[in-house]
């Protein structure tokens, strides 16, 4: 069975807004080699279309972009790309899946048959797997910023406090920090 790992850029308010936070090649490469590790993708439908919208054109050479976010895409491109959602259910880009069913059983199904774990990149999502305490580990990106606005990590509130074992901690040059926690059983 593979782990479930929760995996999010954060400022240090618990924004998650996308357009927040530092999008330099040493980010983009630590994201590569994340993925790369990984079996598949999870990510809810709100994700997947932000996703699809600009990634897929990166990696067919569409849209001019450094090499690191080059490599991401074409990354992303190969991996296994599972989306939940209860109002969509085609997902053209290459490798992409409908995850249906009741969620619990559908996601604990995907992490029991990808032995190299499972990425998952929603805040949302991640909010209600977290609920169901199917979230193994946590892979933050927090950048060295205030936002001052959300959408921000958990905003929707966790039935319980989580309790987290330091796995590493890695700074960027940017002043960001890599920071992998794995949950405290």
């Amino acid at each position: 069975m593979g782990l479930l790992t929760f995996s999010i850029n954060v400022t240090l308010d618990g924004c998650v807004d996308h357009r927040e936070g530092v999008a330099d090649d040493e980010s983009h490469a630590f994201y590569t080699r994340l993925i790369e590790a990984a079996g598949a993708m999870l990510w809810g439908r709100v994700t997947y279309e932000m996703m699809e919208s600009y990634w897929p054109l990166v990696a067919r050479g569409e849209v001019e972009a450094p090499q690191a976010m080059r490599d991401w895409a074409l990354t992303l491109e190969d991996m296994p790309k599972y989306v939940v959602s209860s109002t969509r259910s085609d997902f053209p880009w290459t490798g992409s899946h409908h995850l249906q069913g009741d969620l619990r059983t559908a996601v604990q199904e995907l992490k029991d048959r990808t032995p190299e774990g499972v990425l998952l990149g929603s805040g949302a999502l991640a909010t209600q797997l977290d609920r169901m305490d199917l979230i193994d580990e946590y892979r933050l990106m927090v950048h060295p910023m205030i936002a001052g606005h959300g959408p921000t990590l958990y905003g929707a509130g966790l039935p319980s406090t989580r309790r987290l074992e330091l796995i590493s901690a890695q700074p960027l040059s940017s002043g960001a920090v890599a920071l992998h926690y794995r949950r405290a059983r």
